[in-house]
Order: structure tokens, then C-alpha cells, then sequence
């Protein structure tokens, strides 16, 4: 009953081909086993994208309150004798045109995550990608001239053309930012800066070796 009890462990795939940008292989690298170590933890994930998603929100949504609309200084119509319900205003809440009550005011949304969770989350992402193995390790990325042709045909050559992709730069390029501004679904990211979200929010991560190895060298610090 115990072994089956058990789940089979997969063997995670820790030698990728490093592609060239034309699409053929240059060679294959080890990624590091103790960083890439197959773990995922998925409420670690959830609370990390919950609050990412959280800090960035404006929360700049507002209505009136009664006291801000302009007008209604003036008392409709005296207190008693009319036989109407007695009113202090036109801005009433209760009137057309009037103030909202318990309306939204501005306000932060912003959560704190400690920087090791940050880390430890954005480690759990990256073994989830490269769990459906949608990781892909390109010796450099970079184009001669800002033309979205060029960098439409370099997609074309991975194979992720129109796939929501992230690539992962070491740093940041103005021609590959102008070339695929145009394209839907392509997001650039600078590996000092990347995290969990970014991760996750994409069907292939499609990493320069520049870049893997500052990914490589901010996680260190945390193992």
C-alpha cells in the first residue's frame, strides 16, 4: 500500500541546448543543480503574484462626499409646513446629483514580501518553467537596427512566434526594445530586476547566457 501510495519522482531535465539566434544549436550547458532543483512550491507562488499584482494597483478611485460637491449651500425649502421630507441640501446623497456615501477614497494597496520569499519565489518559478520546459537559453540576444521585421524573424527562428514570451536580457538594449515594441505577447526583462510574475506570466522564457548567469549569481546568496 505504502509504494503506492508514493508518487513517482521525475527527473528533471537540468542540461539545456544553448540556441543560436538563427535557430541551430551552439551547444549544451548544466544548469545549477542547487538552484534548479525541481522544487515548487505553489502557495509560496500565490502569495507571491498576489502581491505584485497588489503594488500595482493606483487605488486612486474617489467620489464625493456630500461636503465636496460644489453647491447646495441653500435650504431647498423650509423645515416644516410644506409637507415634503425635510432636506438640508441638494447635494443631499439621497438626490440626483448628490454626494456618494461610504464612496471609494484613495488608498494603498501595497503588501511587503520579505526579500527571501522574493527570492525563494522567483527560484520556485523558475523550476516550474523549466518543469513544462519552457526555458530556452540563447547564446546572445541583441539586433543590428530597431526594425520589428528583424526581431519578428528572430522569433520566427526559436520557434516562440506568436507565444507570449519573456525575453531575459543582461541589459538593456534600445534596438531590441524599439524592434518589438510592435509585437503583441513579447515582454523584456533585465535579470536584475526579473521575478516570479514576469516568470509566470509567460508560455517561454527565452534567457540570454548573460543573463542566466546573473540570475544565477542573485539567487546564490540565498541558498
Amino acid at each position: 500500500m505504502e509504494a503506492k501510495n508514493k508518487k513517482k519522482k521525475t527527473s528533471l531535465n537540468l542540461t539545456l541546448k544553448v540556441l543560436r539566434l538563427s535557430g541551430k544549436t551552439k551547444e549544451d550547458i548544466s544548469l545549477n543543480k542547487n538552484i534548479f532543483d525541481g522544487k515548487v512550491s505553489p502557495a509560496l507562488l500565490q502569495q507571491a503574484v498576489n502581491t505584485y499584482l497588489a503594488n500595482k494597483r493606483k487605488g486612486l478611485a474617489v467620489a464625493k462626499t456630500k461636503g465636496e460637491k460644489r453647491g447646495g449651500g441653500k435650504k431647498p425649502w423650509r423645515q416644516k409646513g410644506t409637507g415634503r421630507a425635510r432636506v438640508g441640501s441638494i447635494r443631499s446623497p439621497l438626490w440626483k446629483g448628490g454626494g456618494v456615501t461610504f464612496g471609494p477614497r484613495p488608498k494603498s494597496y501595497n503588501k511587503k514580501f520579505p526579500e527571501r520569499m522574493k527570492a525563494m519565489a522567483f527560484k520556485s518559478a523558475l523550476n516550474a518553467k523549466l518543469k513544462d520546459n519552457q526555458i530556452m537559453v540563447v547564446d546572445k540576444m541583441n539586433t543590428e537596427s530597431p526594425k520589428t521585421k528583424e526581431f519578428a524573424k528572430i522569433m520566427a527562428n526559436l520557434g516562440v512566434a506568436g507565444k507570449k514570451v519573456c525575453f531575459v536580457l543582461p541589459d538593456s538594449d534600445q534596438n531590441l526594445e524599439k524592434a518589438s515594441a510592435n509585437i503583441r505577447k513579447v515582454k523584456l526583462a533585465k535579470a536584475d530586476s526579473l521575478n516570479a510574475l514576469d516568470v509566470l506570466d509567460c508560455r517561454r522564457l527565452v534567457i540570454s547566457q548573460g543573463a542566466l548567469g546573473i540570475i544565477e549569481k542573485r539567487l546564490k546568496k540565498w541558498l
